[in-house]
């Protein structure tokens, strides 16, 4: 997988506000890292240092990002903070789509929810939180994808799908990192 620009500006971010290794030793990253990347089936889990002493603290999420198969283009990506309550989960959605209409997130052929507004758009995309109860997250940890509905401008229907090839995992290793 070719690491996007939305990835490279979150890298760049992170990088800025990394410590030290002796930082990272103290704050606990396995190894005394003061990053950490690992792949779990179609998840990637990302932590980082940030701060220094008493402001010293663990980011970590797990993602995952669809890209069109022709330009290489994102298509959508999630990002998960997980907690022991579920956590909360960030869309990036495209251009393009009826922001009125907002998205429904569906799993696999399960109950669609309700819609979800958009809280802006930025370079990126356009964005959309949703905290994730444990009713879902049992849901997601069982399922096969994760389907996103929205509506195009001009009304057609826009699907997107994410795996949840590797959720459990990724879910698990993010909770367990940050803690």
């Amino acid at each position: 997988m070719t690491i996007s620009a939305f990835r490279l500006s979150c890298l760049a971010f992170l990088v800025s506000l990394w410590g030290s290794v002796a930082l990272a030793q103290e704050a606990g990253l396995p190894g005394g890292a003061s990053s950490l990347r690992e792949v779990y089936g179609d998840w990637v889990v990302n932590c980082a240092m940030t701060g220094a002493g008493a402001e010293a603290r663990k980011l970590c999420a797990m993602s995952q990002e669809q890209q069109d198969g022709e330009t290489g283009q994102r298509v959508i990506a999630l990002e998960l903070q997980a907690s022991a309550e579920g956590g909360t989960a960030t869309l990036v959605l495209p251009f393009g789509l009826d922001l009125a209409s907002g998205a429904v997130l569906q799993i696999d052929e399960g109950e669609r929810g309700a819609p979800l507004a958009f809280r802006t758009c930025l370079p990126a995309g356009c964005l959309i939180s949703t905290p994730i109860a444990p009713e879902m997250l049992a849901a997601l940890r069982g399922g096969t994808a994760l389907r996103v509905h929205a509506k195009a401008d001009g009304g057609r229907d826009a699907l997107f799908s994410l795996s949840l090839n590797g959720f459990g995992g990724a879910f698990d290793r993010t909770l367990a990192l940050a803690g």
